[in-house]
């Protein structure tokens, strides 16, 4: 089965959720770390609202 870049996205996104919560845990909030991982979600959130809209552009 051939995995589609939307299902990648949701993949990664996942895996990103679950770095943030595990370094929330144990790092400040302002930690360079915690916000490093916090940008690399919003990047990929944002890819994977772009597709939705040029999807629903279809």
């Amino acid at each position: 089965m051939m995995t589609t870049k939307l299902d990648q996205l949701i993949e990664r996104i996942e895996e990103l959720r679950q770095e943030l919560n595990r370094l929330s845990r144990n790092k400040d909030l302002a930690d360079p770390e915690l916000l490093t991982a916090s940008r690399m979600m919003d990047a990929v959130l944002n890819e994977y609202n772009r597709l939705l809209i040029d999807k629903a552009k279809e």
